[in-house]
C-alpha cells in the first residue's frame, strides 16, 4: 500500500511539473495542454479512483478481499469486451469509421522534401507558386499594409502534370506542416460522415498551426466534394452537399482572430490547397469566391523546352546511351505530361533489362513510347488476303498523312496487332497547337478515310476495319458544321446548344447535307491522291508485308525515292 501511494504521488508530481514547465517555457507544450487537457484530467481522475478502490479493498475482511480479487480479472475482461463491442458499432454505424482523418499526423514541410529544383517542366506556374510562398512567409507585412491573407489555392490542370508535387514543394519551401487527403475520403454512404471528417481535418490543422505557426491542407481530387450542389425535389440533399457545406463553413472560419496581446491567432494560419482535373465551371461557385480559394494556378501541359528538361531529369536517374538526342525525343513527345514521360523512361528501362543490357538506347525509348501510346504487340494468325488488305489499309493512311496533313508527321506504320487493332499508323503533331483551323480539320477527315480508299482501289471492296475511321471522320465533319460554323453555306453558331425540339426539320436537313458534302469532298480528294500514287501505295504495302513495321526514317526514304517531299520535318 505504501509503495502504491509513493508511485501515485510521483505520477502526480510528474504531471504537475510537465504541465508547469510546458506552460512556462514552450509554446508547443502550451499547445499540447490546450488541446489535450481532457486526457490529463482523465488520467488524474483514474488515479484518484484507483486510489479509492485500493483504500476500500484494504478495509475489507480477509475473506471478502480474496473473493473480490478473484472476481476482478473476469470483471475487467467483461468490461473490456463490452467497451470494444460498443466502440465497434458506434464507429461503423454512427461515427466516422476507423479511418478517421483526425488521426492523420501532419508531416513537417521539411520532411516532405520536394524542392523547387525537383519540380520540372512547369516553369510558368512555378513562378506563380513562388509568389504564393512569399505571401505565406511574409504574412506580417501583408497584414501591416492592410492586405488579406491567402486562404485557399486552387490548382487546375490535366492529370499527371504535377499538381500534387507542386503542393508538396510549397509545403517544403514554407516549412509548414502538411496534411494531405483525397476528396474521395470524405464521401461515404452515411449522411454526415464526410462533414465530420472535414471538421476533424480542420481541427487537426488548427492544432498543428497553433504549435508551428501555420499549416497547409492539401485536398487532391477536390471535385469529389466540390461539384455544384444538387438539391432534391423532395427536400433532401446529396451526401456530398453536407460535406461541401462543412468545407465552406470551415474555410469561412479561417478569419483572423486576435489573442489578448492583439496578435493574430496562429491557430487560424491555415492555407487550403485544392487540386482537380475537372473544368473550373463544374465546381460550385461558393467555393471559388474571394475569401475561400483566393488564388488559382492553371497548370498546362509542358512546352518543348519543359519536355527537354523532363527527359534530361528522368534520364539522369538511369544508365543511358550518351548519344540519345533529347531534343528529338521532346519533339516526338508533343502533348505528353510529366507523368507520361516518366512512364516512358521507366518502360524503356524494363525493355533494356529484358534484353539483358546495362543501359537504355534511343530504340528502347521509341519502343516504350509506342507501347504507351499504341499498346503491346501481340501476334495472331491472319490469312494471306486479310494480311494484305491490312497492309494496304495502313499504307493508305500513311500516304494521306504524309502528303495531305499540314501539321502532323508519320512516326511509324505497322501491321502488328495492338489493342484489338490489326494495324496502326502512328502520327503526331510537329509542335503544340492550341486551336485547329478548317484546313487541319479537313486533313483529319482525309487521313481517316485513307485506309478505306486504299482498300477500295486495290480490292474493289472494303472491310470492317474502317469502323473507327468513319466514326472519327464523321464526328469531325459534324462538329465543323453543327458547332463551329465551317460549313459551305455560311451557317454560323453552335446548333447543338439549341434543344432538338426547337430546331426545324429543314434546318437539320440542311446541316446534315453540309456535313455529307464535306465528307464526300474529302473522300474525292483522297481518291485522287491515292489513284495517282498507286505505285507508291503498292510499294508501302509490300514493305509492310515484308517487314511488318516501318519507322520514320524508312518511310521518309521511300517517299524521297519516289520524288515525294512533305513539309520540312524537324525530327
Amino acid at each position: 500500500m505504501k509503495h502504491f501511494v509513493t508511485i501515485e504521488l510521483l505520477l502526480y508530481l510528474a504531471i504537475i511539473l510537465t504541465l508547469a514547465g510546458g506552460l512556462i517555457f514552450s509554446r508547443k507544450f502550451r499547445m499540447i495542454f490546450k488541446f489535450n487537457w481532457p486526457k490529463y484530467a482523465i488520467i488524474i481522475a483514474i488515479l484518484a479512483l484507483v486510489r479509492l478502490a485500493v483504500w476500500g479493498l484494504m478495509s475489507l475482511e480477509s475473506f471478502y478481499m480474496k473473493l473480490t480479487l478473484a472476481q476482478l480479472p473476469m470483471q475487467i475482461l467483461l468490461v473490456g469486451m463490452n467497451a470494444a463491442i460498443f466502440v465497434y458499432f458506434y464507429s461503423m454505424v454512427l461515427g466516422r469509421g476507423f479511418s478517421k482523418s483526425g488521426k492523420k499526423a501532419g508531416i513537417k514541410g521539411e520532411l516532405v522534401n520536394v524542392k523547387w529544383s525537383d519540380v520540372i517542366g512547369m516553369e510558368n506556374v512555378k513562378a506563380e507558386a513562388r509568389e504564393v510562398v512569399e505571401l505565406i512567409k511574409d504574412r506580417t507585412r501583408v497584414k501591416k499594409i492592410g492586405g488579406k491573407l491567402l486562404r485557399g489555392i486552387l490548382m487546375l490542370g490535366p492529370p499527371g502534370c504535377g499538381k500534387t508535387y507542386l503542393a508538396k514543394a510549397v509545403a517544403t519551401e514554407t516549412g509548414l506542416p502538411f496534411l494531405a487527403m483525397s476528396g474521395s475520403e470524405f464521401v461515404e454512404v452515411f449522411v454526415g460522415v464526410g462533414a465530420s471528417r472535414v471538421r476533424a481535418l480542420f481541427k487537426k490543422a488548427r492544432q498543428l498551426a497553433y504549435g508551428n505557426g501555420g499549416c497547409i491542407i492539401f485536398i487532391d481530387e477536390l471535385d469529389a466534394i466540390a461539384r455544384k450542389r444538387v438539391f432534391s425535389a423532395f427536400g433532401g440533399t446529396e451526401e456530398t452537399n453536407s460535406t461541401q457545406n462543412q468545407l465552406l463553413a470551415e474555410m469561412d472560419g479561417l478569419q483572423e482572430r486576435e489573442d489578448k496581446s492583439g496578435a493574430a491567432s496562429a491557430e487560424q494560419n491555415i492555407i487550403v490547397i485544392g487540386a482537380t482535373n475537372s473544368p473550373e465551371d463544374s465546381l460550385d461557385k461558393a467555393l471559388l469566391r474571394p475569401g475561400r480559394f483566393d488564388r488559382k494556378l492553371y497548370i498546362d501541359l509542358p512546352s518543348l523546352e519543359d519536355r527537354e528538361k523532363l527527359f534530361i531529369y528522368y534520364l539522369g536517374k538511369i544508365l543511358h546511351d550518351s548519344s540519345i538526342d533529347v531534343g528529338r525525343l521532346a519533339r516526338k513527345a508533343v502533348y505528353k505530361t510529366p507523368a507520361d514521360i516518366e512512364n516512358v523512361i521507366r518502360e524503356a528501362a524494363l525493355i533494356a533489362t529484358r534484353e539483358k543490357r546495362d543501359n537504355i538506347t534511343l530504340d528502347d525509348i521509341s519502343e516504350a513510347m509506342e507501347r504507351v501510346d499504341l499498346g503491346v504487340k501481340h501476334k495472331i494468325n491472319m490469312p494471306p488476303r486479310e494480311r494484305e488488305m491490312t497492309a494496304y489499309h495502313e499504307a493508305g493512311h500513311l500516304i494521306t498523312v504524309y502528303m495531305l496533313h499540314p501539321t502532323e508527321d508519320v512516326f511509324k506504320a505497322s501491321i502488328i496487332p495492338r489493342r484489338g487493332s490489326l494495324g496502326v499508323v502512328h502520327h503526331q503533331p510537329k509542335e503544340e497547337f492550341h486551336t485547329r483551323d478548317k484546313e487541319k480539320l479537313l486533313a483529319d477527315i482525309k487521313c481517316s478515310l485513307g485506309g478505306y480508299v486504299a482498300e477500295k482501289l486495290k480490292f474493289g471492296t472494303t472491310t470492317t476495319g474502317v469502323t473507327s475511321d468513319f466514326k472519327h471522320a464523321m464526328n469531325v465533319a459534324h462538329a465543323m458544321v453543327w458547332v463551329v460554323g465551317m460549313g459551305d453555306k455560311g451557317r454560323m453558331g453552335d446548333y447543338t446548344a439549341i434543344p432538338d425540339n426547337q430546331l426545324s426539320e429543314k434546318v437539320k436537313e440542311e446541316l446534315n447535307d453540309e456535313t455529307n458534302r464535306i465528307f464526300q469532298r474529302c473522300l474525292k480528294d483522297v481518291e485522287e491522291v491515292l489513284t495517282k500514287k498507286m505505285a507508291l501505295l503498292d510499294r508501302f504495302a509490300k514493305e509492310l508485308m515484308d517487314k511488318e513495321e516501318l519507322d520514320y526514317d524508312d518511310i521518309d526514304a521511300i517517299f524521297k525515292e519516289y520524288g515525294e517531299f512533305s513539309t520540312p520535318k524537324d525530327v
